[in-house]
């Protein structure tokens, strides 16, 4: 029998749904994703309009409308964006469902793109990361989050070791780097969100590639370069 990706990845995380709603807003207030916006914030002028990619149930996404964007939100789940939808009711933030491999955003012109933890979730990142760089204009910014060496959450790529087929194809940090670049796309700044017990004094002054083996997530703001 063969191996839908899209189809298996929209009923996996058509189940995670409900777990995922119970532990969206911790993350984004006070846990690991805590330092996106302003992060974004810090590069991306108010009222300049975001796609956030794999937007779940769409709490970054109301965050970002709260901290003065024009936030748009897409997730590969119908659940994810029923929930997403009754989040934002009466707020002017736009929802709709698609497979990140299946977009088409030629000529859209996004000035930016949120996308955190979901192009290790992809069948073909590369080509997932051309659609988003297809999103934006040109100097436009993508700021993406990619689970790090120590995320828990990268056991789900190991069946793959097996033969068997997962939804999860998960990437280290140096290597999206280059797939960035192969792309057209300039590595701006980041930051890292380390695992618990790594402290400030671990990774002060180490080159970037030690810094990002000690992390949960690396969190890249890259610019579109070239036509």
């Amino acid at each position: 029998m063969s191996f839908n990706w899209s189809k298996e990845a929209q009923k996996q995380w058509d189940n995670r749904a409900g777990f995922w709603n119970e532990k969206s807003a911790g993350m984004w207030d006070s846990g690991s994703r805590k330092e996106i916006i302003p992060f974004i914030e810090k590069h991306l002028e108010k009222g300049s309009s975001i796609l956030d990619i794999g937007c779940g149930d769409g709490y970054g996404t109301q965050k970002l409308h709260k901290a003065g964007y024009n936030a748009t939100g897409v997730d590969i789940s119908r659940e994810m964006i029923s929930l997403a939808s009754k989040l934002a009711e009466n707020k002017p933030i736009s929802f709709f469902q698609a497979d990140i491999n299946d977009m088409s955003f030629e000529g859209e012109g996004f000035d930016g793109i949120m996308c955190i933890n979901v192009l290790e979730w992809t069948e073909d990142p590369h080509e997932a990361l051309r659609n988003l760089s297809n999103a934006v204009k040109k100097d436009g910014l993508l700021c993406i989050g990619l689970l790090g060496p120590t995320a828990g959450p990268r056991t789900n790529s190991y069946p793959r070791l097996h033969g068997n087929k997962t939804i999860c194809n998960t990437m280290m940090p140096w290597e999206f780097k280059q797939l960035a670049s192969e792309s057209n796309l300039n590595y701006l700044d980041g930051f890292g969100v380390y695992k618990k017990g790594v402290e400030e004094q671990h990774y002060k002054g180490l080159p970037i590639e030690l810094k990002q083996a000690l992390t949960f997530m690396w969190v890249f703001m890259l610019q579109k370069v070239g036509e």
